[in-house]
């Protein structure tokens, strides 16, 4: 019978599988410090909850059971707190899929403006009639500019109303999309072009120092007042001011939201391994690089394989070679007369 040569692609192991589940989180009533909760998170879920959107927060409203609140607090500890000696500037409208490549880092700064990043307070940015930014302390009072996206169809809109840029940044959000995220000229001509005469408005533009404690780099922001920046180190949310956040000493004992990242995101090892086996054919008529004839081995190896006890989670496949066949028949070796090296005689 005609021996043949063939390759098999083994690959074990789970593939990553992307899966829409959202991550879920866990109301704990036992009052604890900052510290104290964010060590009961990590070792019963993933951690302190970390909240990305206006959606997380609508549904930590939906969540809460106030009547447990213990000490008539109505607040909660978060996952985000203020790492004081790293401060950095982020736009409050924080979905990364909205900016392209170096659009995040897009600043048109006041050549006059003074360099507050030594300090380590919380300043937002409003821009002048000639399209030049500064920045300021939050709380003072300035129009803003707010940003509608609707699909395709983005639009600045003046707000005649002067507010902190909290304020701002809350009704931005009620009402529009956020505030204003200026990511290039364009975007900046656009804002300019709104900006009433001898006046200033407030952008999306922020700086402060507050992190998540999963690591995050979200950027979403849902303060119920500015931020003191003395010692109040760690964000709760208030449940009776709709889930918008405070500032409070780390040391307050306090219920706290932990949260739970969906398992179909946690990612098994793959390994592939090449075989090489040899067959014979029963028949000299069959064509074993016929599609249905290799579809029905592979069938019939890989319950060989589980019959050895291997997993089910196996995938077979074969390998072509350079010509596009999987088979090639395999030439007799003609064995060489081996010679014995030559030997003086004693």
């Amino acid at each position: 019978m005609d021996k043949l040569l063939l390759s098999i692609v083994v690959v074990s192991g789970l593939c990553a599988v992307s899966s829409p589940a959202e991550r879920r989180y866990h109301f704990v009533y036992e009052p604890k410090t900052m510290t104290e909760a964010q060590r009961h998170c990590r070792e019963t879920y993933s951690d302190l909850a970390t909240i990305r959107d206006m959606e997380d927060v609508n549904t930590l409203n939906t969540m809460v059971d106030s009547s447990q609140m213990v000490d008539d607090s109505s607040r909660a500890w978060i996952g985000l707190y203020d790492d004081v000696d790293n401060w950095s500037w982020r736009w409050s409208l924080s979905n990364t899929s909205f900016y392209k490549p170096g659009e995040t880092e897009f600043r048109r700064w006041w050549s006059g403006r003074l360099d507050n990043n030594y300090y380590s307070e919380n300043y937002c940015t409003y821009m002048y009639t000639d399209g030049y930014w500064n920045d300021c302390h939050c709380d003072q009072r300035f129009k803003p500019v707010c940003f509608d996206v609707r699909g395709l169809n983005e639009t600045f809109v003046l707000i005649n109303n002067t507010m902190t840029w909290t304020e701002a940044q809350s009704y931005c959000r009620e009402h529009h999309t956020d505030l204003a995220s200026v990511r290039n000229m364009v975007d900046n001509q656009k804002v300019q072009n709104l900006v009433p005469s001898g006046d200033h408005v407030w952008i999306g533009l922020f700086r402060d120092g507050w992190k998540w404690s999963d690591g995050s780099d979200s950027s979403f922001r849902n303060w119920k007042t500015t931020p003191t920046g003395l010692s109040e180190t760690c964000a709760a949310a208030d449940f009776c001011a709709n889930g918008r956040w405070d500032d409070l000493n780390c040391n307050v004992m306090r219920a706290f939201i932990c949260y739970s990242a969906p398992v179909s995101t946690q990612v098994a090892p793959v390994s592939m391994q090449v075989i090489k086996v040899r067959v014979q054919k029963s028949s000299a008529s069959l064509d074993l690089n016929d599609a249905v004839v290799m579809e029905d081995l592979l069938k019939k190896l890989k319950q060989r394989l589980k019959d050895q006890g291997l997993n089910d989670d196996i995938k077979l496949s074969w390998k072509k070679q350079s010509d596009g066949k999987v088979f090639h028949k395999e030439e007799k070796k003609t064995k060489k007369k081996e010679t014995c090296p030559y030997k003086d005689e004693l």
